[in-house]
């Protein structure tokens, strides 16, 4: 009787073959193949409208702040942190037609945000925040 139990156990065999092993991470692979570049999609997109959402807060700060002044020549980030304290930090105030960190004029402005990776400028008075990234303010 114990060689008829030694002769079952002996036959049984568990556990995962190498072939199943190898299947089970070919599924893997696939399903991170899809995946990681969906989510970097999602990172870039999440990015560019932060930027974005950045510029739109600033823009009422900066009208704000001509309305008070009658000038945007003495226009600064802290001046935008006077009328919005949330204001992101990653605001920079330029002048029009100029780099980000030129003197902004009497009448014209230029705000930037970056992002991740990525910089919206806004020309203003009554300019439009651009769909796609820019370098200088028009």
């Amino acid at each position: 009787m114990i060689d008829r139990i030694k002769n079952r156990l002996a036959k049984e065999e568990s556990g995962f073959t190498l072939i199943e092993l190898l299947i089970v991470l070919v599924i893997i692979g696939i399903l991170l193949a899809i995946a990681v570049p969906s989510y970097l999609g999602f990172k870039d997109r999440a990015n560019k409208s932060a930027a974005q959402s950045n510029l739109r807060a600033a823009v009422p700060s900066a009208e704000a702040y001509y309305a008070d002044n009658n000038t945007y020549a003495t226009l600064s980030v802290a001046g935008l942190k006077g009328y919005d304290n949330g204001l992101s930090p990653d605001i920079v105030v330029g002048g029009v037609g100029g780099a980000p960190g030129t003197a902004p004029t009497a009448t014209g402005y230029c705000l930037a945000a970056t992002h991740g990776g990525f910089t919206y400028h806004f020309s203003g008075p009554g300019g439009s925040i651009p769909t796609a990234p820019n370098g200088n303010c028009p």
